[in-house]
């Protein structure tokens, strides 16, 4: 049987990773998530998909964590869950609206969110380094 006490350490693991990486990503080739939401933007297949995929991990992180823990990881990533999930119908509804508020925030500011990005990860995987 699992030890399912680490659930908490392993998602914030997997998730401080891929925010780590992003980061990393958007700094070694500037702009790259703008190309990426234009392209959400510009394609209702890709708006679904996006909308899919989120729903999916938001659904996946949500009932993984359980909500009334002692541990307050575990409530921090269930509230993060349901916040993905609110976010992916919020996309499915409302996608012209909502990327294009993003799409004015990463522009100009694309180098901070990279290098915010790498410090959530970083914070994320401590975090799950503490719990192992």
């Amino acid at each position: 049987m699992p030890d399912l006490t680490l659930v908490p350490a392993w998602t914030s693991m997997f998730l401080g990773l891929f925010a780590f990486f992003a980061g990393v990503g958007e700094l070694r080739n500037p702009g790259q998530w703008d190309k990426v939401l234009r392209d959400i933007v510009a394609s209702p297949s890709l708006q679904l998909i996006t909308a899919l995929v989120e729903l999916f991990l938001g659904a996946v992180i949500y009932l993984a964590n359980p909500w009334e823990s002692a541990d307050w990881l575990s409530s921090f990533l269930n509230v993060l869950g349901g916040l993905m999930v609110l976010e992916a119908l919020v996309i499915l509804a409302f996608s012209d609206f909502y990327i294009a508020f993003w799409l004015r925030r990463f522009g100009p500011l694309s180098r901070l969110w990279a290098l915010f990005s790498m410090i959530v990860g970083v914070a994320l995987v401590a975090l799950a380094l503490t719990r192992f």
